[in-house]
């Protein structure tokens, strides 16, 4: 929480139009490459308005998202103004609502800036609880583009939903958005902030309905309702009074605490927005009557919908019926498409099409499963069924450099394959896959060279083991479909789990396994409606009847684990498919109808990237992939970046924790 309203004054930053086109219109990913000098900084102007109304007087900060930690301040960046506050300097708006800042900032390269505009007036009516957030993005150095132009920023509670929904992952209210130094972390921000412009127009403050590329479909009516929601606050004196006759602000405050249920109350419309982001299933009812009265945003939602979480639909480069999902240290996405594609899918961390409209194809891609980001960037992809002739039709692994080429001796045979299914990639580099077949396991070195014999590694109750996960000390976690139970493999393909596995816990026919930094492993269980959750060791944490609830329908497909080691499973029934979310302690948090949206269609393979963002495939109807924005805890990406170079004694790692 915000330990005080005080931010840090700067000197470093810059704004230029060639930036604000990279980072909010083509969602690029962008490095840390900060030049030592800083440079004074472009002017900037806009407007600021309440339900469409201008506000008058209101205290325009330029401010900047801190890299040092996460839970710091964001810094001030503007050194004049027309005035100065405990913020920091800041610009007055005018009559009708408009401001300008012409350049009395500097600015170092790649750090993320927002406008946020607080108080002013509306009619002569003051709203000190009036706050609204604009994301500029992302301000690479150099003076060549200045002559670009100056760029116009809308400010609303449209850009207001945009920004609070894209760097949900690292705020903790409107004046804390920060990160950790890492480049992973710096990264992921810079991909979180870009991620606003799919959902509203950087100059227009209007919701969105198409993505700016032409491949994403966004939820225009959820975003407007939203938007309505918080101006029947801003569009007030700002009055917290109730619960008798309340007020819209006092309305608004209590149900959109911290904790959602629980926590501090919000005190300005911005740090209710990004409250709501972070607790999206949490008294929607109650926030959804707020954007009825009248309503100035449309369209908007014509029923109370589900939860509030924001979901994007894309399509493109090749995706059909894609089952296995991960995301590489630049946020892309890639996912495997089973059925006729025999192809794998790569979209920007953004959700543009990297490759082509046929996918990635070659290197012996044949109805692909599973996909795994080794450290070099290369993708590895699980082919559950070979031409006979090639490793007798037992499948075999494909692996594609980051550019979507098949490496040389791709595809990867021998070694036990047995019709390949899940795949995951050790701290060495090593990728180890489930061989459903086979009641065994098979590793490759990074060269594709098989290091199990031609039976593969037996034993430890492995028995039609369908997804695998590598934890801290480098064992090997099966589960196995056909048994209900999960096996163990040292590093050396050693059983460690006895001959029947490790039991209880509520398995009931699971088919995905993750694991997290303490080294527990977690699984779902398809048709028990649940997850379960064993320790290190294999003793199982979870009750007899798995942990339950929060919308588990049919987890036949993946579960990945956030940065604040929040589980999250993907349901192939439930209408069109959804996803769950489970505390590390097996506590349910989304709600009992699981989170719904991104048009999906049997909700498969999950994967979280380092902007906070939940990425499902869809195998069924429209085949794409949905994007949730914002709605869990940034994790470092790929996952084998989260294991150590040395093992651990007690499969402990990074796995499951902040970049």
């Amino acid at each position: 929480m915000r330990s005080s309203t005080s931010l840090l004054l700067s000197s470093f930053m810059c704004l230029s139009l060639a930036c604000l086109m990279c980072a909010l219109l083509s969602g690029c990913s962008l490095s840390s490459t900060a030049g030592p000098t800083p440079e004074a900084g472009m002017a900037i102007s806009g407007s600021v308005h309440g339900a469409q109304s201008p506000i008058m007087g209101a205290q325009v900060y330029l401010l900047a998202a801190n890299t040092t930690g996460y839970g710091n301040a964001s810094s001030s960046l503007l050194t004049t103004g027309s005035g100065s506050g405990t913020l920091g300097e800041y610009v007055t708006t005018n009559s009708s609502g408009g401001f300008s800042i012409t350049g009395d900032y500097m600015c170092t390269a790649n750090t993320q800036v927002y406008l946020y505009a607080l108080g002013g007036t509306q009619g002569g009516i003051a709203n000190s609880a009036a706050g609204l957030l604009a994301v500029l993005g992302n301000c690479p150095g150099g003076s060549s583009a200045f002559a670009a132009g100056t760029p116009f920023i809308a400010v609303n509670e449209v850009s207001t939903v945009a920004a609070a929904y894209a760097f949900a992952g690292f705020a903790t209210d409107a004046l804390h958005v920060s990160s950790s130094g890492t480049a992973l972390a710096k990264t992921g921000i810079a991909n979180a902030f870009a991620n606003s412009a799919n959902l509203a127009g950087i100059s227009t403050g209007v919701a969105l309905a198409t993505t700016p590329a032409g491949n994403g479909t966004v939820p225009q009516s959820e975003i407007n309702s939203l938007a309505n929601i918080l101006a029947a606050c801003v569009n007030s004196n700002g009055a917290v009074n109730g619960p008798s006759s309340p007020t819209p602000c006092y309305t608004l405050f209590t149900n959109a605490l911290s904790g959602g249920t629980t926590g501090t109350q919000p005190t300005d419309t911005a740090t209710a927005a990004i409250n709501i982001a972070h607790n999206p299933g949490s008294h929607v009812a109650n926030l959804y009557a707020l954007s009825t009265a009248t309503p100035p945003f449309g369209p908007a939602l014509g029923g109370q919908p589900n939860d509030f979480t924001i979901a994007l639909n894309f399509t493109g480069g090749g995706l059909s019926s894609p089952i296995g999902i991960a995301i590489d240290g630049s946020g892309d996405v890639w996912a495997a498409n089973a059925g006729i594609a025999d192809s794998v899918s790569e979209l920007s961390s953004a959700g543009v099409a990297i490759s082509p409209s046929t996918g990635f194809t070659g290197g012996g891609l044949d109805f692909p499963q599973a996909v795994a980001i080794d450290g070099s960037g290369n993708a590895w992809v699980t082919n559950e069924r070979s031409s006979a002739g090639v490793n007798g039709g037992n499948g075999s692994v494909t692996e594609l450099s980051s550019s979507g080429t098949p490496t040389s001796g791709s595809p990867y045979t021998g070694g036990g394959l047995n019709v390949p299914a899940g795949l995951a990639i050790d701290g060495s580099g090593n990728a180890w896959v489930a061989d459903n077949n086979a009641d065994a396991v098979s590793k490759f070195n990074s060269g594709g060279t098989a290091q199990s014999g031609a039976g593969g590694y037996t034993g430890g109750g492995l028995g039609a083991p369908y997804d695998i996960a590598i934890d801290g000390s480098g064992d090997a976690w099966a589960v196995n479909s056909a048994t209900n139970s999960v096996s163990e493999l040292s590093n050396s393909g050693t059983p460690i789990s006895s001959s029947s596995g490790y039991t209880g816990g509520g398995i009931n026919t699971s088919f995905a396994i993750a694991l997290d930094g303490s080294g527990d492993a977690w699984l779902t269980n398809a048709y028990g409606n649940s997850i379960s959750k064993f320790a290190h060791g294999g003793g199982a944490i979870s009750p007899s009847s798995g942990y339950t609830g929060g919308g588990l329908n049919g987890p036949y497909g993946g579960i990945a684990i956030d940065g604040a080691g929040s589980v999250w499973a993907a349901n192939y029934y439930g209408g069109n498919g959804s996803v769950s979310e489970f505390s590390s302690s097996g506590s349910a948090i989304s709600p009992s109808t699981s989170y719904v949206g991104g048009s999906l269609n049997g909700s498969n393979g999950v994967a979280i990237d380092g902007s906070g963002d939940v990425w499902v495939t869809e195998d069924g109807g429209g085949g794409g992939v949905a994007e949730f924005i914002g709605a869990a805890t940034p994790v470092i990406t790929p996952i084998a970046a989260g294991l150590p170079a040395t093992p651990t004694a007690n499969g402990t790692s990074s796995l499951g924790t902040r970049p």
